[in-house]
């Protein structure tokens, strides 16, 4: 929903027309009310169910994941908490996977899994990126070391899956 909020947006910024740019600005606001009461209704949904509510509260106790991230992994990973952390690597799409043949070594790529899953975690990421006592250094540490900002990203984000993944497993793993 709030991939049409923005092309919505991207659109009016074009129009010349005041009628057309009055339609669309319409448009706009009814989005959004969509998006406030689809958030609603999600948060209570949640609220709603014991098991869910628990998870949640731990999944937002992690600094970078909000409470839309959240609901977001609940939705997508209601696996989460149940799967090893490779396992839960390759279902958001965040495991390497090497590109070798014969005797060719290629790079190692992330790829497949839940493409949704793997753009909630980008702004998480981003976020425990800069804030997370434990993520920040970890990034700067890729960093120094001469990995390219999106790479060291995505491996904030594959550590941030699977600390959250370590959350809500039963056992710790």
């Amino acid at each position: 929903m709030s991939g049409l909020l923005v092309a919505e947006q991207n659109r009016r910024a074009q129009l010349r027309d005041p009628s057309l740019r009055q339609l669309s600005a319409q448009l706009i606001k009814q989005i959004q009310g969509h998006i406030v009461r689809i958030d609603a209704r999600t948060q209570a949904i949640i609220a709603a169910d014991q098991e869910l509510k628990a998870k949640a509260k731990m999944l937002t106790s992690f600094s970078g994941v909000g409470l839309r991230t959240a609901t977001m992994l609940l939705a997508q990973m209601p696996e989460l908490g149940q799967l090893n952390r490779r396992e839960a690597a390759a279902l958001a799409g965040l495991a390497p996977f090497n590109r070798d043949r014969g005797t060719w070594r290629g790079q190692r790529r992330v790829c497949g899994g839940r493409s949704l899953v793997r753009r909630g975690l980008y702004m998480a990421a981003l976020t425990a990126a800069r804030r997370n006592h434990i993520l920040a250094p970890f990034y700067q540490r890729l960093r120094a070391a001469g990995k390219p900002p999106k790479v060291a990203l995505t491996a904030v984000m594959r550590k941030l899956l699977i600390a959250l993944n370590s959350a809500l497993s039963p056992t710790p793993a």
